[in-house]
C-alpha cells in the first residue's frame, strides 16, 4: 500500500522560512513526478510546484524564486523550502504524484 507522510508544518512570523518533508513508502518514487498542492480554508486546493522525474521542477509563478521543490530517490522523500512566507501562504499542504495523497500538514503564517 502507497503512504505518504507530511511533516514540517507549524506556526511561523511573515517573512521566516519552513521546509516541509513527505516520506513515500509502498513503492520506489523514482519514475514518478512529485508534486506539492495547498489549501486554504474556504479555498480550492492549488498547485505548489512539482519535480519531475528528471528532476526538473516548475512553480506556480507566485512562489517562484520564495519557494523550491527536491527530491532524494534514495530516501524516498521530496521536500519544499519555502521562503520569505507570507500570510497568504497559511495552508495545508500536501504532497502527490496525482495518484496518491498525504493527510497534509499546516502551515500558518501569522504575526
Amino acid at each position: 500500500q502507497v503512504q505518504l507522510v507530511e511533516s514540517g508544518g507549524g506556526l511561523v512570523q511573515p517573512g521566516d522560512s519552513l521546509t516541509l518533508s513527505c516520506v513515500w513508502s509502498g513503492r520506489t518514487p523514482n519514475n514518478y513526478n512529485l508534486g506539492w498542492y495547498r489549501q486554504a480554508t474556504g479555498k480550492e486546493r492549488e498547485w505548489v510546484a512539482t519535480i519531475f522525474y528528471d528532476m526538473t521542477t516548475d512553480y506556480q509563478d507566485s512562489m517562484k524564486g520564495r519557494f523550491a521543490i527536491s527530491r532524494d530517490n534514495a530516501k524516498n522523500t521530496t521536500w519544499l523550502q519555502m521562503n520569505n512566507l507570507r500570510p497568504e501562504d497559511t495552508a495545508t499542504y500536501y504532497c502527490s504524484d496525482n495518484t496518491y495523497w498525504g493527510q497534509g500538514t499546516q502551515v500558518t503564517v501569522s504575526s
